[in-house]
């Protein structure tokens, strides 16, 4: 059983809880497979054989995954966990304390000192904060994460390495996430790569755990498209909390593409942003504590007020952007005679490195 012990798997079972305390889980449980709410662990069968299972696809010849919060075995499957939908808090001030509280058990929680996937927004600099590894940011020479690392490092007192890509990085990278993950469309491989560069420098250096700040932006309003809703037709809500709970079941296809990643990188990711006492603080937020007017994510800014105001309140860009990488995987493919014009020019350069 990976992130969790049996029993306490059991008992979320027989319970029917969805937040058992944990930071997630999959595995086999009494002869079934089972994956946790958030489907925070990759997990799959063989197609057909139910019986052979992996954490790793790329053991099996046609994996299958087991869906988040659901158990699998040779009779069937069903959903064992729902995500709850608890009333919002009423009072704000209590709702922050919560966040911070939560935040910083699950942070502080975390064993040792791994290294820290840094791209200075207030997500990462909550684990810079609290953890004591070193910090690592990758991108292309004058990408914005490379230089909001560096000046928010220094705000926090710390150094910052710089992972720098090259183009050969991305050629080379490129067929091993896909090999990793069995995904080959562009953005699964743009937000992939980023992650896998950095990952890989922290293996090289000596590190098997790579703490990471996923799953903040989906639980705590980091979206624009959750800014805008009604009126972004990337969501279906009607509001900014609906829309929020409306990214946060996409989490599982995201956490199955970055582990897997990671993982083929040589690093265990940490995510303690991800572990069920934040997400369920989180849940527990009205639209006001997750957007207000331009800010986002303003419960854990707020429940962040040990970090220095001007790396508490910056924003951040979505990591294959801020880094530079579709910039230049774009480019690549231009280069390699794919051109914008065509239909999906940059899936078809990535089929190309496949080839």
């Amino acid at each position: 059983m990976q992130g969790a012990d049996p029993g306490t798997v059991r008992s979320a079972i027989d319970d029917r809880d969805p937040l058992p305390g944990t930071g997630g889980f999959a595995g086999e449980r009494d002869g079934a497979l089972v994956r946790d709410v958030l489907g925070r662990y990759p997990l799959f069968s063989e197609a057909g054989d139910r019986s052979t299972w992996s954490a790793d696809p790329t053991d099996l010849d046609e994996p299958d995954a087991v869906p988040a919060g659901h158990r699998r075995d040779a009779d069937g499957e069903s959903r064992i966990w729902t995500l709850p939908n608890p009333d919002p808090y009423v009072d704000d001030e209590r709702a922050v304390s919560e966040v911070r509280g939560a935040v910083l058990d699950s942070v502080d929680g975390v064993d040792g000192s791994p290294a820290i996937a840094f791209s200075g927004g207030v997500d990462s600099s909550i684990l810079a904060a609290r953890l004591d590894g070193p910090l690592y940011v990758g991108g292309f020479e004058g990408s914005h994460d490379v230089e909001a690392a560096r000046s928010a490092a220094e705000a926090l007192g710390r150094e910052v390495r710089v992972v720098e890509f090259s183009h050969a990085d991305l050629e080379r990278a490129v067929p091993e996430i896909v090999r990793a993950t069995g995904r080959s469309n562009p953005m699964d491989v743009q937000i992939a790569l980023p992650l896998y560069l950095v990952a890989e420098r922290a293996a090289a250096d000596g590190h098997d755990r790579l703490a990471v700040g996923q799953g903040a932006d989906e639980l705590f309003g980091g979206y624009a498209k959750v800014a805008k809703a009604p009126d972004d037709p990337r969501v279906e809500a009607d509001t900014v909390r609906g829309a929020t709970r409306e990214v946060v079941t996409s989490l599982p296809a995201q956490l199955e593409r970055d582990v897997l990643t990671l993982r083929a990188a040589g690093v265990e990711p940490v995510a303690p942003l991800l572990h069920d006492r934040v997400v369920a603080a989180a849940l527990r937020l009205p639209g006001r504590l997750l957007i207000d007017g331009e800010e986002r994510k303003v419960a854990l800014r707020r429940a962040a007020d040990f970090l220095p105001p001007e790396v508490r309140d910056r924003d951040k860009k979505a990591v294959q952007y801020g880094s530079y990488v579709a910039r230049e995987l774009d480019r690549l493919a231009r280069q390699a005679g794919f051109k914008r014009r065509m239909d999906d020019h940059v899936g078809k350069y990535v089929d190309s490195l496949l080839d």
